[in-house]
């Protein structure tokens, strides 16, 4: 399978090119050439599947002429070492729960994904080491750091926006030293993410460090999060709740939605999705407008989605050819205020017995508001409710239970390096790597 850039001035590149660059030579992102459809034979057992099953199926779709078949599954297996049930919530709404994983969100999946591919493309180039630089607004960096803990030939540096994390997902990437630096940016999401853009489009730096992202941009992190879309239809079948299946994603940086988009076109029978965004609504407005204005994102409680510029906007507009019409005909949006949020969370828990963290509020609220006659809605449930505890508790007016994975994360020592917004300063710290 061959790779294009989303801005259309780079040469093709294999998926082991694409997963080791990250990000294309002209800046875009790389998209797979062929997006095969899955057969409808798949789908008429695919609620007999084990999760590990559905993925390897989707997996093999996307990498299977890239990867050995027998490498391939066992990286799926020793990623999906967990489950991601469906729960209901009400009658016609129920949650995806994607924070079983050792992070206790969803990006677990893509980055453990991700880190056994990479470790396997590093064994077969047979190089030293490679540098995999992340910018995080909170999840990432603790699902990619734990990750790539003590994988050979790689290090990762960690650019998170100071103050602007919750404490718990600061804990989890600031304690792990070995083969992970931490670095404390002072600015916001979207200044770490221009830092690390930069520092791939950087000659010098280049030749001096080889370099590769673990965020969404990279298509061995965003494509595997197809894998939970396959296995919440499949659970939703046998339920009997498959027909008429909106599924509602809260979004930030698009990643997540893209992957969903994805098993659309390979045949995952969904009728539409919606789009649930904080106070950042770049993508609702380009909804409603057909024009997309980027411009500085602004802090909310769920701050995992403070994004001002996402990237994956580029796959989806490449993905439907640029055409509105198309884009609005499959997803539609909504967007919250931190005052509805909160709203959202304490409602729930008082009439339906079921904790939201300030993420998946924003995807509750939008089915609830939006399901139409005869629908029935997945939202995903993207992060634990105890990784933003004092917000949460706050909402609630109760406790909320930490579990055990997270309480051993806030026993370590935080180990971050402060780092300055200015690109100049962050490559000559990495020039001294």
């Amino acid at each position: 399978m061959k790779y294009y850039s989303t801005n259309g001035k780079a040469d093709r590149a294999t998926l082991h090119e694409a997963v080791v660059k990250g990000l294309a030579s002209d800046k875009g992102l790389f998209m797979p050439e062929v997006i095969r459809h899955l057969p409808e034979s798949f789908f008429d057992e695919i609620q007999d599947l084990s999760f590990q099953e559905v993925a390897y199926r989707v997996a093999d779709a996307f990498f299977g002429e890239d990867v050995p078949a027998d490498t391939l599954k066992q990286i799926v297996y020793d990623t999906l070492s967990f489950d991601c049930p469906v729960v209901k919530v009400t009658e016609n709404i129920y949650s995806l729960e994607l924070f079983h994983g050792p992070t206790l969100a969803f990006k677990d999946v893509g980055a453990r994904f991700m880190a056994r591919l990479l470790g396997y493309f590093i064994k077969q180039e047979g190089c030293n080491q490679v540098n995999v630089l992340v910018a995080t607004s909170g999840d990432t960096g603790s699902a990619v750091a734990n990750g790539f803990l003590g994988v050979e030939g790689i290090h990762v540096y960690v650019l998170y926006p100071k103050g602007k994390v919750s404490a718990i997902q600061e804990c989890q990437f600031t304690t792990l030293g070995q083969n992970i630096t931490a670095l404390e940016v002072d600015g916001v999401f979207d200044d770490c993410q221009a830092l690390v853009k930069n520092a791939f489009m950087d000659e010098e730096l280049n030749r001096h460090m080889k370099l590769t992202s673990a965020n969404s941009i990279n298509v061995a992190r965003f494509l595997p999060q197809a894998f939970y879309y396959f296995y919440a239809y499949a659970q939703m079948k046998k339920f009997g709740k498959a027909d008429q299946l909106v599924v509602c994603v809260p979004s930030g940086n698009f990643g997540n939605i893209t992957a969903g988009l994805f098993g659309k076109v390979m045949g995952l029978p969904v009728k539409r999705f919606i789009a649930a965004n904080n106070a950042n609504d770049i993508f609702y407005n380009y909804l409603q407008t057909g024009e997309y204005h980027p411009r500085a994102s602004v802090q909310t409680i769920a701050n995992a989605m403070d994004v001002g510029d996402p990237s994956n906007f580029a796959r989806i507009y490449d993905l439907y050819k640029g055409s509105h019409a198309a884009i609005t005909a499959e997803i539609s949006g909504a967007t919250y205020t931190d005052a509805q949020i909160a709203e959202t969370v304490k409602a729930c828990y008082e009439t339906n017995g079921y904790l939201l963290d300030p993420h998946g509020a924003c995807g509750f609220r939008a089915l609830s508001e939006g399901l139409r006659e005869g629908e029935c809605g997945v939202f995903l449930e993207t992060a634990h409710p105890a990784k933003f505890q004092a917000t949460v508790e706050n909402i609630i007016g109760g406790s909320v239970d930490i579990p055990e994975k997270l309480a051993a994360f806030m026993k370590g020592e935080k180990k971050s390096i402060p780092m300055g917004k200015d690109f100049a300063g962050f490559k000559a710290y990495l020039m001294k790597q």
